[in-house]
């Protein structure tokens, strides 16, 4: 909420009404106006500057765009409130996706950039760490395998995401306390890392040894779409268990071209925004603003109902894999998924929904990290800014973060022939408890559907599924 101290977050108490801004190109700069702005107003003004920068840059209209960008510049901050934070990485994005009608310029700034993989490591631990998103689900994932492994003495699990260790060194321990003996346990583990993967081989083998349970570690480096599944190597008389954490969604950008030639052309001004209706409210709090004038404040074209969250795209490429991975008979699959549409085919709807989405994640770690925080800044920039960065300015087989609602994930997985399978009370009694040993109060969990919605506050953010094969 909106604090003494200048922070804001999605869950803002009563807004006060203030005088109407336009966000013309009238203004000139330095702006210096927006300098006094209450962190009240500037929380409100950054979410209609975002979404009119991205009006104009959907319409073409760059000079405005490039005047919009200067305005959110001086009231975004990567070390301000949540407000200003999720502003400075959807400001960064909107210039990316301007810049990239000029390839050369693009190129040459972008040619130094360095990819290290410590790194990448090292936030994907942080995330982790920072959150309990990813132990709610390995929870969920390793009581599903062991309920359905039960009496099973050859194991194979696959890995669609092989890279946090944790989770499995958690089921070696579980599996070495089984009244009848661990099993032989096989681990397939996916990832585009060759480094990852080492590492993860090294941990699991010495865990192992340690607990004397037969094991074998199997490295696949490669990324999704490019996975044979021949290379997974399920052996007859195993029990075939599968595991995808925050990955399936990639598969989507692979039926992009197909998806495209059947869209029809947006109306130039049919995602128009009318700003000065919202900038004249004079009350609500951030958080139902983003709900009815991020999500309605714009219209959408015909052919956005195919990005709504109840329909579904024809995904050839998605289909394939699904029906590929039915064909391996695993007795559980579990499927981690973000909760969020942000796969619109237009990028007003996608900004719209994704704004949304991050200001909750951001609020998390408003509410457990100080805003000095060195871990909380590269969770913030190199993970969920990457991610804001691709949803934005990315299109094509380029944007890979094409997250979709759960039941989208649920009618998917049932055309490919799985069948849902309930969580046990054990399972969502663990999942609780987690929550529970948190600090922060703001964490729930409510079963739907036969699924676990993990939440902040009123805002479901991930999804946890069970599925077996349906004969």
């Amino acid at each position: 909420m909106f604090q003494d101290d200048g922070s804001s977050s999605v869950t803002s108490s009563p807004l006060q009404a203030f005088p109407m801004m336009s966000v013309s190109p009238g203004f000139g700069s330095p702006y210096p106006w927006l300098r006094e702005l209450k962190s009240e107003e500037r929380g409100l003004y950054l979410i209609h500057l975002l979404l009119a920068c991205a009006n104009h840059v959907a319409t073409g209209s760059l000079e405005n765009a490039n005047i919009t960008l200067d305005q959110i510049s001086q009231l975004a901050s990567p070390d301000g409130d949540t407000m200003q934070r999720i502003a400075s990485y959807f400001n960064e994005a909107l210039a990316e996706r301007i810049l990239k009608n000029w390839p050369g310029i693009y190129k040459a700034l972008h040619s130094t950039r360095i990819s290290l993989v410590s790194e990448e490591i090292l936030v994907r631990k942080l995330f982790y760490e920072s959150f309990p998103f990813l132990k709610v689900a390995f929870v969920i994932t390793n009581q599903a395998i062991i309920e359905a492994m039960e009496g099973e003495k050859m194991v194979h699990i696959i890995d669609l995401n092989a890279a946090e260790p944790a989770q499995w060194r958690a089921l070696l321990q579980d599996l070495s306390a089984r009244p009848e003996g661990p099993p032989h346990l096989r681990i397939t583990g996916v990832h585009q890392k060759k480094e990852v993967l080492e590492q993860m081989a090294h941990m699991l083998t010495e865990e192992a040894e340690k607990l004397d349970i037969p094991f074998q570690f199997n490295q696949i480096v490669s990324k999704l779409e490019d996975i044979d599944i021949e290379k997974l190597r399920v052996k007859t008389g195993e029990a075939l268990a599968i595991s995808s954490v925050l990955q399936l969604h990639t598969l989507l950008a692979n039926d992009d071209e197909f998806l495209r030639k059947k869209s029809l052309v947006t109306p130039k001004n049919a995602n128009g925004l009318n700003l000065q209706r919202s900038l004249q409210m004079n009350q609500g709090t951030l958080g139902e603003l983003l709900e009815k004038d991020l999500v309605n404040g714009y219209s959408p074209s015909h052919d956005s109902a195919s990005s709504s969250p109840l329909s579904l795209n024809a995904s050839p490429r998605m289909d394939s894999f699904l029906n590929a991975l039915w064909g391996l008979s695993p007795k559980v699959m579990v499927v981690m998924e973000q909760d969020s549409n942000h796969n619109g085919s237009t990028l007003m709807e996608r900004l719209s929904e994704s704004l949304y989405f991050y200001a909750a994640l951001f609020d998390c770690l408003e509410s457990t990290l100080p805003r000095t925080s060195l871990e909380r800044l590269k969770v913030e920039k190199m993970l969920f800014g990457e991610e804001i960065k691709n949803i934005i300015s990315c299109e094509g087989s380029e944007r890979k973060r094409r997250h979709e609602k759960l039941e989208k994930w649920i009618q998917r997985l049932d055309l490919a022939g799985f069948g849902s399978v309930p969580l046990s009370y054990y399972s969502m009694l663990q999942a609780r408890r987690l929550l529970q040993s948190y600090s922060c109060d703001g964490y729930r969990i409510k079963e739907e559907n036969g699924c676990v919605m993990v939440y902040w506050q009123d805002r479901a953010l991930f999804s946890v599924s069970a599925w077996r094969c349906r004969r």
